[in-house]
């Protein structure tokens, strides 16, 4: 996604008012998806209705699996804000996608930890077995690998997550091959909310699962 080169400020309260190109078709959200988000943006006083920005772009997200110029401005009107603010937020977090994704997104934590127990082994035994480079998705749309910075759990890199929701701890390059045909032997669709859901370690041993997820709906 870009915008012109040129930037224009209000003075008054230095809004960006930056102007996004055209991008991809027309998006508005689906009458469901804007009565889940005026549910939401009820627990927010009206002055502060802007403040559900990341909950209307996990909707978004949800409904088309990107996010993109046309949803970017519909956000900002349905927020109350300039779509040079949405898309700061959009380009801040890196569970936001700006380009079609596969079924399964698959991000490698490469922070500290994670690379001193061998996360690039494993990002390159993803990437050798499914024919892409890091950020590609593989000819079927099924798989897409993307590395990430740090994921919270250090203690039992490395770290991989899917779809924002399934954390593998302790995979190993040995492991890769059963990650992905447990994954497509799930047969589910991209959960691009927030959700957690921890598997077992690569090496067979329980790890404890925070069974309260954590709903779009708010």
């Amino acid at each position: 996604m870009t915008f012109h080169p040129e930037m224009r400020y209000g003075e008054a309260l230095h809004v960006s008012r930056r102007e996004l190109r055209d991008e991809g078709d027309a998006f508005a959200f689906t009458a469901g998806n804007r009565e889940r988000f005026e549910r939401i943006a009820a627990h927010y006083p009206p002055e502060y209705r802007r403040s559900a920005v990341i909950p209307a772009l996990y909707l978004v997200q949800e409904q088309q699996g990107y996010v993109n110029a046309p949803a970017i401005r519909h956000v900002a009107d349905v927020i109350g804000c300039t779509a040079a603010e949405v898309d700061d937020v959009v380009t801040y977090y890196v569970m936001f996608f700006r380009r079609p994704v596969g079924k399964y997104v698959i991000q490698v934590c490469r922070t500290l930890s994670c690379a001193l127990r061998g996360a690039e082994r494993v990002t390159a035994e993803l990437t050798r077995r499914l024919g892409v480079k890091t950020g590609e998705t593989d000819p079927t749309g099924t798989f897409t690998v993307m590395e990430m910075e740090c994921l919270g759990a250090c203690d039992r890199a490395p770290v991989v997550m899917v779809n924002n929701r399934m954390w593998h701890e302790g995979q190993t390059p040995e492991g890769v091959q059963a990650l992905l045909d447990g994954l497509r032997e799930k047969g589910e669709g991209a959960l691009t909310g927030c959700h957690l859901e921890v598997e077992k370690r690569a090496d067979g041993k329980q790890q404890s699962a925070d069974s309260g997820q954590r709903k779009v709906d708010g």
